[in-house]
């Protein structure tokens, strides 16, 4: 048993380690892509104040220019290197050499424009924020920041403008306003702009910033009220605004090349005042329409010869436009959650294998018919009380199985080794995992998003590693079914075997499986819950977890009555079976999570519960699971065979 508690140790300081080193590398990243776009957006919206037909008129503004667009192509060197790293790069020395050569305003805001497009296409960042920002809220923190500076009304003559050089920024000036998304405006609240008097607001909560960003980025446009008609009145034009990440990361100035400046404006002003008209996420509306922009773009990305592009797209297609809507279609048509997971893979598979466009188009047109019976079952009037009810019995008895036949296994077996002692540890990893998740709740729901892939890569890592230890506990426990060989192992090695650190292994293991679960169970439930449902979602949880007590007073009183050796036994063959579903789970959830290829296999079932998944790499995966567990059994066998 020690030699296998050093081996469940190791496996513990490694995933450990991943989980502290994994969130530093990726902000880290995701913090210089943040600054690359900021440069390229203040060079196309800045760069006409340095450079006038051909030349110089500000000698300080030029330097500048020059400066960023030199630092651009230093910081794309150093991004994590990707397919597309040379080609921005080469974008970037382009940029370079427009500003060298005083290039028309013109000629540099688009080419800064395209390189900071492509730049987040490669390197994807959050452009959104996760609910509509409030924008009374960023009134008051512009009073209080921003309007000393800035002036109340925006006009960049507030009380200590005076003393600022260079001068503040006028919110009020359209032309300049025209240039400037959302985001834009977000990026310099929190970092801050070199070479001004303009400070950071990176100690101000994501939201506040965002709050801010809406109030100060509708200044400059005042014809609410006729935007608020042409939303209401033209489709084309809602169309155009899926989701919160489009509003954010439009400019006016882009819009206007779509319906005209005048109708761009006013549209601006009223959206920017009254961002909530647009919606949260997917999930809150039931609207599949990211998902099909994604899915149109990658189309468009595989025909121009993109590979990399189209995959990442299809990938995004499943991950912040379906993914968010799985809890409430689980719910609802379970049958077509798994026919439109099968038919988003089938997409990524034939981009990933090179298939014809026609082909790849035929699969992703599959996808309307399938997305129009969602959002019909998704529909807010088919969100009935007993469907909610339903969906959170099911989920929570179907993700709290799992776990519960672990720990009460491991508590089962702590009693027949009489060691009591040790139990408080099992108890305390069931129940840290349990506060942990109500902290995850907290964060998700009011201080940071957990995107598709987040999830999908937490429950796909979170599986294998539970596999592995359950792989290991159940051929011990099958090498100890023989009532005399427990018996030896009890008077020669148990009280080695279970010391203080075999306890926190229980520790460990109590929470990771717990854990796993509840992260699981939180998201969906965040995702169901509506100031309607809230009692009959409580109803139905309460439910399942009554249902979940009986059947752990069942196993725990049934085990106190089993003779030693059958108890290892029965044991045994269940952590083996856990092992095989977690393992075919864990694949499943990195492919989704795009981190592993899919292969379809079209005719072959799926059975979620079972971890069986109608693709070849789980079904490989489980095939050598079961022939490792195959290999242990014949050396257990073998082994007593020669101890007689």
């Amino acid at each position: 048993m020690r030699h296998y508690t050093r081996i469940y140790y190791t496996l513990l300081s490694v995933l450990a380690l991943a989980a502290i080193c994994s969130p530093i590398s990726a902000q880290a990243k995701e913090g210089d892509v943040e600054t690359l776009w900021r440069l390229l957006d203040y060079i196309a919206v800045d760069y006409p104040g340095a450079v006038d037909k051909g030349k110089v008129i500000n000698e300080a503004e030029f330097s500048e220019m020059a400066e960023f667009s030199g630092t651009v192509v230093d910081g794309l060197a150093k991004l994590p290197l990707k397919s597309g790293r040379a080609g921005l790069i080469a974008k970037g020395n382009e940029l370079n050499t427009a500003i060298d050569n005083k290039a028309s305003p013109e000629v540099v805001a688009r080419q800064a424009r395209l390189l900071a497009t492509e730049l987040l296409r490669s390197y994807p960042v959050p452009l959104a924020p996760k609910t509509a920002p409030n924008v009374q809220i960023g009134k008051q923190l512009y009073a209080q920041n921003c309007a000393s500076c800035h002036g109340m009304s925006g006009n960049g003559q507030g009380p200590d403008a005076r003393q600022i050089d260079p001068a503040p920024i006028a919110f009020t000036d359209v032309e300049r306003a025209r240039e400037r998304s959302l985001f834009a405006l977000y990026q310099v609240i929190g970092q801050g702009l070199d070479g001004t008097a303009m400070q950071s607001f990176a100690d101000l909560p994501a939201r506040d910033r965002w709050d801010m960003a809406a109030y100060t980025g509708s200044f400059a446009f005042k014809e609410a009220s006729k935007g608020q008609k042409l939303w209401q009145t033209h489709a084309a034009i809602r169309a155009l605004f899926p989701d919160l990440s489009a509003l954010a990361s439009m400019t006016p100035a882009n819009l206007g090349k779509q319906i005209g400046p005048e109708k761009a404006d006013a549209v601006m002003a009223f959206l920017r005042k009254n961002p909530e008209v647009i919606g949260t996420t997917a999930s809150s509306t039931g609207s599949l329409a990211l998902s099909r922009t994604k899915l149109k773009e990658s189309l468009a990305a595989y025909q121009a010869g993109r590979k990399d592009e189209a995959e990442s797209l299809a990938l995004s297609a499943y991950l912040d436009g379906f993914e968010p809507l799985e809890p409430g279609l689980a719910a609802r048509d379970p049958s077509l959650l798994k026919a439109i997971e099968r038919a988003m893979a089938h997409v990524r598979a034939a981009i990933g294998d090179s298939l014809p466009v026609a082909e790849v188009e035929s699969r992703i047109s599959a996808l309307d018919g399938l997305f129009l019976e969602a959002e019909a079952a998704l529909d807010a009037d088919q969100a009935s009380q007993a469907s909610a009810f339903v969906g959170a019995f099911t989920i929570l008895l179907r993700e709290g199985l799992e776990a519960l036949l672990i720990v009460v296994a491991m508590i089962a077996f702590l009693r027949k080794a009489e060691r009591p002692e040790v139990m408080p540890y099992v108890h305390g990893g069931w129940i840290g995992a349990l506060l942990v998740g109500g902290a995850t709740w907290f964060a998700a729901t009011y201080l940071i998003g957990i995107s598709g892939a987040s999830r999908e890569l937490t429950e796909g890592f979170g599986s294998l590693f539970a596999a592995v230890i359950l792989l290991f506990v159940g051929l011990w426990m099958h090498g100890k079914s023989r009532a005399d060989e427990w018996q030896r192992y009890i008077g020669e090695t148990m009280s080695k075997a279970l010391s203080r650190g075999s306890a926190w292994f229980l520790f460990g293991l109590a929470f990771i499986v717990v854990y796993r679960e509840v992260f699981e169970t939180i998201l969906f439930f965040a995702a169901l819950w509506t100031a309607d449902n809230g009692m009959t979602i409580l109803a139905g949880s309460g439910a399942a977890i009554l249902l979940l007590s009986v059947i752990a007073w069942a196993m725990l009183r049934y085990s106190r009555k089993l003779p030693i050796g059958r108890f290892f036994a029965y044991s045994s063959a269940l952590m083996i079976v856990l092992t095989v579903i977690l393992t075919g789970k864990g694949i499943a959830a990195l492919q989704e999570a795009g981190l592993m290829s899919v292969t379809p296999l079209p005719d072959f079932p799926q059975i979620a519960m079972l971890g069986i998944f109608p693709a070849v790499q789980p079904l490989i995966a489980q095939v050598l699971v079961i022939a490792i567990i195959a290999a242990g059994y014949w050396y257990n066998v073998r082994l007593k065979n020669m101890q007689g």
